[in-house]
């Protein structure tokens, strides 16, 4: 299992520091030694896609990823040109995580239909790997799109995408055309007894290669006084499964019932242990969020950096 982290756009640095903050701390992620940085595409945040080609050009190694673009948000031929732009921008480092989202988003925030998004999945990608596949006409006419029109963006290049994918349909749909899926909430029953052997049978019966299983999962280091401290902290900031019905059902399949009984939290061993059983589940990926805790800034960033000592520390193990 590879660890990497998912970076989003820091509310402890002010609105004009947050993309110099990012770059800071991804660059430091990648001489810490993790695999891969995701950044997340959050409502009102830094664009998740633009943020990636500015870190391509101030790293050397480390993968880049989306964790994920909502598809509703941009027509498939722009996401393709960005997409392989960001591409360019980060030498091929770049993989393009993307989903449907939630309607409390799509629906509720931005006013539009999120009718039947198993649907608009395939649709979308029929024109996206048309798209992605390298110079020429795209010529796709589906339910959702009618598409003709030329790309010369630059020669082929690999695109690795990955799906946020939960629900049986999107699962198949992954395995079936994409790279693999990106998760977030679900815990190790979920992944190894609902998300794995589907995805991967799909894949399988697609002719594919064994799909990658990106998994976040937030992490905490603190003493075990702390631990349910922690877990509140995570609720409030990462949870609210409620108003997702995706989440819901996906915490349904597994043990966990909220964000905090996914989290890896106390000691350095109390950590390893729980992403161990992570890599045992089939997670090939470790996408991991760290959850600073602390009354004021500072505190709360010396607990940021804390955990991540540890996360480098013990991502040898796996």
């Amino acid at each position: 299992m590879r660890t990497g982290l998912m970076i989003g756009s820091d509310r402890e640095h002010p609105r004009a520091e947050r993309l110099s903050a990012l770059i800071t701390e991804v660059q430091e992620a990648e001489k810490a030694g993790f695999a891969s940085v995701w950044i997340p595409q959050v409502p009102g945040y830094l664009d998740a896609m633009t943020a990636v080609a500015v870190l391509g050009r101030a790293t050397d190694r480390i993968e880049l990823g989306t964790s994920v673009m909502p598809i509703q948000s941009r027509h498939p031929i722009p996401m393709a040109q960005q997409a392989l732009t960001t591409q360019l921008a980060s030498d091929g480092r770049f993989r393009l995580g993307l989903g449907p989202s939630h309607h409390w988003l799509i629906q509720d925030q931005w006013g539009l239909s999120y009718d039947r998004p198993a649907r608009l999945v395939r649709d979308y990608l029929e024109v996206l790997h048309q798209a992605l596949a390298g110079p020429g006409s795209v010529d796709v006419e589906n339910e959702a799109f009618r598409v003709h029109c030329t790309m010369n963006v630059t020669d082929a290049v690999p695109m690795p995408i990955l799906l946020a994918a939960l629900a049986p349909v999107m699962l198949r749909i992954a395995g079936e055309q994409t790279s693999g899926t990106i998760l977030w909430m679900a815990d190790e029953r979920a992944i190894s007894e609902h998300v794995v052997p589907r995805i991967t049978k799909a894949a399988t019966e697609a002719g594919r290669p064994a799909p990658r299983i990106v998994a976040g999962v937030p992490v905490v280091l603190c003493p075990s006084a702390e631990v349910e401290s922690a877990r509140q902290t995570a609720k409030e900031t990462l949870g609210h499964a409620e108003f997702s019905p995706n989440y819901t059902r996906l915490l349904e399949l597994g043990d966990a019932r909220e964000i905090d009984d996914v989290m890896a939290v106390g000691d350095e061993s109390a950590i390893a242990a729980r992403l161990k059983r992570y890599q045992d589940a089939g997670v090939t990926d470790l996408m991991a969020r760290t959850v600073p805790i602390g009354e004021t800034a500072e505190a709360r960033l010396e607990s940021k950096r804390r955990t991540l000592e540890a996360l480098a520390a013990v991502s040898g193990e796996f």
